[in-house]
């Protein structure tokens, strides 16, 4: 309640502010002799106009390079921390941040690739290729995931495990799930578990 006040002291501070301004401009602007207009209008207001904008065409490449600079320095703290980690799901979970921090793409990851996809090939080794269905409760917990990718990979793990089990609630995701892909997975897997 008192942050909405505080915005709304804020929003009045300002538009009094503004109306000083514009009150100030016009008294200034009438007490200008008509050759002083004429130069403001002819010369200052065109020269402010391209300074403004040749200030908007070095923003946006500066604002780019600097997004670009924090992102790094970001998946580089990320990279030490996945390095550095032993437990083996706390592991996982940070290559997956790390590989949705980078957009999904494998630059600037290349020093983890083997780490990576050695993590990758273990997991998935146990969760499907050895039919171990001790992952099947990992795999029910990853259909409530925030990302429409894990879930739809955890639907097809129980459909290729046949997880029995959890066909109630891969019916529920099939039927209810916003994104299409979830839903088709969800599918798949009840269709395999008919087969």
């Amino acid at each position: 309640m008192m942050e909405r006040d505080a915005r709304g002291h804020a929003n009045l501070t300002s538009i009094i502010v503004l109306i000083g301004l514009v009150v100030a401009g016009v008294w200034v602007w009438k007490r200008l002799s008509p050759d002083k207009q004429d130069y403001i209008v002819d010369q200052a207001v065109p020269m402010a106009m391209i300074g403004l904008a040749l200030a908007v065409i070095l923003f946006i490449p500066i604002r780019a390079v600097l997004r670009r600079r924090a992102t790094s320095q970001e998946r580089t703290k990320l990279l030490s921390l996945f390095e550095r980690e032993t437990v083996q799901d706390k592991k996982l979970e940070m290559a997956f941040a790390l590989l949705e921090m980078n957009g999904y793409r494998i630059d600037g990851l290349e020093a983890a690739v083997p780490t990576l996809r050695e993590l990758f090939i273990t997991t998935l080794q146990r969760a499907l290729g050895e039919q171990d269905m001790s992952v099947v409760p990992l795999l029910v917990k990853a259909l409530e995931d925030d990302h429409a990718y894990v879930r739809s990979c955890a639907a097809l793990g129980l459909g290729r495990l046949r997880a029995v089990e959890a066909r109630e609630r891969l019916k529920t995701i099939m039927e209810h799930d916003w994104d299409q892909t979830v839903r088709s997975r969800a599918r798949e897997a009840l269709e395999r578990m008919r087969g």
